[in-house]
């Protein structure tokens, strides 16, 4: 089978990719890296020009003058000329509603012109789109990453600014020519489910596919201080909670100066983020969620304690008796509560550890993974 995969975040394209590789399925990817994270593509729609040191300069001037970014602009027509390679596919996966992030218009523009010269097509929920936008504005839910916005002042807001795109009359002409034309939407964890559970067109959710072979499980004796890493993407921190684990972060800090190393990173680069990350033991990498993303699962796949979405809905679809990450819960006082018991405690850090890398290897292995996509594609 010939698959195209469009649009790429946290990984996953990539990690499907391998995964349907080893099954001999031939599979390119065109996506624009997912920004400063720089992922690898096939072919890249990357706004190379605008993120140069030449074009960021009119970039920046034209963003202050019009609120408007060119490097829109550029990911389309980029889109645009690679649409000749982009045909004649078995199988299209878009990563979610708008894979190719120019225009609304020439967003609909293209998309249409993909749908024209290809086969079957399916759309990923793997993050914020019309359906998820509304049922998280309709506060459905105990708690969703909106809750900062509901909560906050005008500052937190402005960050959440680009998620009300998805409700823009444009960018609804794109949800309603994808519902109407595409022939399944997957979810790719649990806390896209109910949103989507009463729409004919969900085929259910697929876990995260990690490619394990890539991922290799580190032993991590502690022998000295207990190392928390947490790894901040400015644009999204408010929705991830980091506000609370910063805050978190500093009460441990001052009560077990002496046990702990924090490492802080703002904005780098996927294979940076790597190496400073695979020294640590405990990693907080979300709060407003009930299941993991891609990033929660590579580290959990290294031994790491997670701070993630683990929640109950999580632990009764799999099964689980034992901690394999920290639900880690919009409450600050609840942060350092389980944050002190791991400190005082090391030798359950070892254990959340190699519980999380056993859950891994069983849950979200890229080939089982790959073949479940393939299952839902072909039926």
């Amino acid at each position: 089978m010939r698959i195209l995969l469009v649009g790429e975040f946290s990984r996953l394209h990539n990690s499907l990719k391998e995964g349907l590789l080893k099954l001999g399925h031939e599979v390119v990817i065109v996506s624009n890296g997912d920004g400063f994270k720089n992922y690898p593509s096939d072919y890249s729609n990357r706004a190379f020009w605008c993120e140069s040191k030449l074009g960021n300069l009119p970039r920046q001037l034209i963003y202050r003058i019009s609120k408007f970014d060119i490097s829109k602009i550029e990911r389309g027509l980029r889109f645009y000329f690679l649409l000749k390679k982009l045909k004649g596919f078995d199988c299209v996966q878009l990563i979610n509603e708008a894979p190719i992030q120019t225009t609304s218009k020439f967003e609909l523009y293209l998309l249409k012109k993909l749908f024209k010269q290809n086969h079957k097509f399916f759309l990923l929920c793997s993050g914020v789109d019309y359906i998820i936008l509304n049922h998280m504005l309709e506060k459905k839910e105990r708690y969703s990453i909106m809750n900062p916005y509901f909560e906050g002042k005008k500052e937190i807001k402005e960050q959440y600014k680009w998620m009300f795109d998805f409700n823009s009359k444009t960018h609804i002409k794109i949800h309603k020519f994808l519902l109407k034309n595409i022939n399944g939407i997957i979810a790719s964890d649990l806390d896209y489910v109910n949103p989507l559970k009463d729409n004919p067109k969900f085929l259910g959710m697929i876990p995260n596919p990690v490619n394990i072979s890539n991922v290799n499980y580190i032993e991590n004796p502690i022998e000295g201080k207990i190392v928390i890493f947490l790894g901040i993407n400015i644009g999204n921190s408010y929705s991830k909670g980091i506000h609370l684990f910063k805050e978190a972060l500093e009460i441990i800090k001052q009560k077990y100066a002496d046990k702990v190393e924090v490492i802080v990173t703002r904005n780098i680069p996927y294979q940076e983020y790597i190496k400073l990350f695979n020294k640590a033991h405990i990693v907080l990498d979300q709060i407003y969620a009930y299941d993991q993303g891609y990033n929660a699962l590579e580290a959990m796949a290294k031994g790491k304690v997670v701070f993630t979405g683990a929640e109950k809905e999580f632990e009764d679809y799999y099964n689980l008796t034992e901690k394999v990450a920290v639900n880690a819960l919009p409450n600050v006082e609840n942060l350092v509560t389980e944050l002190s018991y791991l400190i005082e405690n090391p030798n359950e850090i070892q254990a959340i550890g190699i519980r999380a890398r056993a859950f891994v290897e069983k849950e979200h292995n890229y080939v089982k993974v790959a073949e479940k996509y393939l299952k839902a594609w072909e039926n």
